[in-house]
């Protein structure tokens, strides 16, 4: 791993979160309208700006599709496995945590620190292809948690993001230029982004009681994502390398997705959907929380084991 110090970028995510907690508490701030705005606003016209700028080639979206694909396995299989010990809600919530991670409101601003700008280029579109993940399959099985096959089919459809990225890969296609202009407003989106989506995690947390607590759920949610995901990354860069052989960003790349913590959108589209967003919020705090001790030790050990260390 480069010989960089992670320390200030990980606390400064953790204090948007305590930021959110405050506005909470003191400013009786209510986080479903913000949710609302990462889903319908923000999170599309980021994505957009930075599939635009990236220029994506097939070798881009072959990562966008394969991340896809291993977060919707990843969440097929836990949502099988969770129907039998858990209730729909909670079934459906950590069905959704499993695919995903907190690869863009937390993984974006390290993996800007940890890798050069055609490492960032590929952590992006393996970042969009989760993001899809969440707001497609992802958000079909959280809405089926309450909801039928046809409202849940029905929300999807009305998610911005998807038309984003069509759009996106359509002005890419033709070489469509974009104003300057809009570019540049474009930009102001990202930083919304990030700051939002940790601020909403301690919104959440300020309504949180003590009843919300629920221990099996929490240990589920954090076996699925640092137990499963830093396993599922490590077998994937192996495989890699013993076959079509993989070079050591993308290899970093692939091993920082399996150690960020949960989800913060966990919590977003929990809040949309009204499925418990209390009891998903406390179990992404606390991988939050335990990121800055983690994550190091996790990337060093992982590539270790792959020979890059």
């Amino acid at each position: 791993m480069p010989d960089v110090d992670l320390t200030q970028p990980l606390w400064m995510l953790l204090a948007f979160v305590g930021l959110g907690w405050l506005c909470a508490q003191r400013l009786a701030v209510d986080p479903r309208p913000i949710a609302t705005l990462l889903i319908y606003i923000i999170a599309p016209l980021t994505f957009f700006r930075g599939l635009t700028l990236g220029g994506p080639t097939l070798a881009d979206l072959g990562l966008t599709a394969a991340m896809f694909v291993l977060a919707s396995s990843l969440c097929l299989v836990v949502s099988r496995l969770a129907r039998r010990f858990f209730a729909p809600q909670e079934a459906a919530l950590l069905a959704f945590s499993s695919g995903t991670g907190n690869t863009g409101y937390f993984g974006l601003p390290i993996a800007m620190v940890l890798l050069p700008p055609e490492g960032v280029t590929q952590y992006l579109f393996c970042l969009l292809g989760i993001t899809l993940f969440e707001f497609t399959l992802g958000f079909y099985i959280s809405a089926r948690g309450q909801f039928s096959v046809r409202e849940s089919l029905q929300r999807i459809v009305r998610l911005p993001l998807i038309y984003a990225f069509a759009a996106a890969l359509l002005v890419s296609a033709v070489d469509l230029p974009v104003p300057g202009a809009v570019m540049e407003g474009l930009e102001y989106f990202k930083y919304c982004y990030t700051v939002l989506g940790m601020m909403i995690i301690g919104m959440t947390l300020g309504r949180v009681g003590m009843s919300e607590v629920d221990g099996r759920f929490i240990a589920a949610c954090i076996a699925a994502r640092f137990v499963l995901w830093p396993l599922v990354s490590l077998v994937a860069v192996l495989a890699l390398q013993a076959s079509v052989g993989i070079d050591e960003q993308l290899a970093l790349v692939l091993l920082l997705l399996g150690v960020v913590p949960m989800a913060a959108n966990v919590v977003v589209v929990a809040m949309e959907l009204n499925i418990r967003p209390e009891k998903g919020a406390i179990a992404v705090l606390l991988t939050t929380l335990a990121a800055p001790l983690l994550i190091p030790p996790y990337l060093h050990g992982l590539l270790a084991l792959v020979g890059l260390a």
